[in-house]
């Protein structure tokens, strides 16, 4: 994914057990890393619902990259290999879901909804001093309100071997300005070659695909505290004027108002998430 950050702390997760949430439905807990941590990429017996508070995760699931922020989370199928990477200080949460006891089956990686109701069961759900009938009357409410976002927030990469240096090239450094010209000459191959190619694997033209993984790549920095302009010039803007217009195309608002939702209303930063375009 995106270069990594110096004091980078590197974990190793091992695959959880079967029985690991046994006898309950839902295992939920807490932590805060207070270096900027990675996670190998690794796969759970059990589905994972992932979120934070206060910083971002990013998740890089075979061809997407997603960015999970204040509002949303990632759900991870049972199997699924992932790895991910989670800002310094955010508050990271997790739940695991039993497969044979959850109600629904999501195939895929999903962006969830993480309504304020769904955070506090969850919230609940990870004390350890809950009998067994409270334990299972907030697992049943938990499954009865959890649903994926209206739009999943997710950077398709392309998948296609005469594209794809490009396409981990920007991963590195979302700052490299060279024009689609300019790529498909060091690549040898023609400039309509690249155009399709981004068009046939990502659904989305050169430029909006880099777009697309600068905002992304502006969620983490911005978490971080980061400000406009030093985001702005990190990414590879002439002008922060630039940059604020370009995240509005995407996140449908400012990078302040977006920002200023989470600071002051969880609910309310869900909103510009509902307007992500895709193409």
């Amino acid at each position: 994914m995106w270069r990594r950050e110096t004091g980078t702390a590197l974990r190793r997760v091992a695959a959880l057990p079967e029985g690991e949430a046994a006898p309950f439905a839902i295992v939920a807990g807490v932590r805060v890393p207070r270096v900027p941590t990675e996670w190998a990429p690794h796969a759970h017996a059990l589905h994972e619902l992932v979120w934070v508070r206060g910083g971002t995760l990013t998740s890089r699931v075979e061809d997407r990259v997603f960015t999970v922020f204040e509002g949303c989370g990632l759900w991870m199928p049972a199997g699924v290999v992932h790895g991910g990477r989670a800002t310094a200080g955010a508050e990271f949460h997790d739940a695991f879901f039993a497969p044979d006891r959850t109600p629904f089956a999501f195939g895929e990686p999903k962006a969830i909804t993480m309504t304020p109701l769904l955070e506090s069961l969850l919230t609940h759900l990870s004390r350890e001093d809950l009998d067994a009938e409270a334990r299972a009357r907030a697992e049943s409410v938990v499954f009865d309100v959890i649903q994926p976002s209206e739009r999943q927030f997710a950077l398709q990469l392309p998948g296609d071997d005469r594209i794809d240096m490009i396409a981990e090239a920007l991963l590195d450094d979302p700052a490299d300005g060279r024009s689609l010209e300019e790529w498909a000459q060091s690549l040898g191959i023609s400039d309509r070659t690249v155009t399709r190619a981004f068009r046939h694997t990502t659904g989305l033209s050169f430029a909006r695909w880099r777009q697309m993984l600068r905002v992304h790549r502006a969620l983490t920095l911005l978490s971080e505290g980061f400000d406009v302009m030093t985001v702005s010039e990190t990414l590879g803007y002439a002008q922060p004027s630039s940059f604020i217009a370009a995240f509005r195309r995407v996140m449908g608002t400012t990078p302040g108002a977006f920002f200023g939702a989470a600071d002051g209303s969880h609910g309310n930063v869900r909103n510009p998430v509902s307007r992500v375009q895709n193409s």
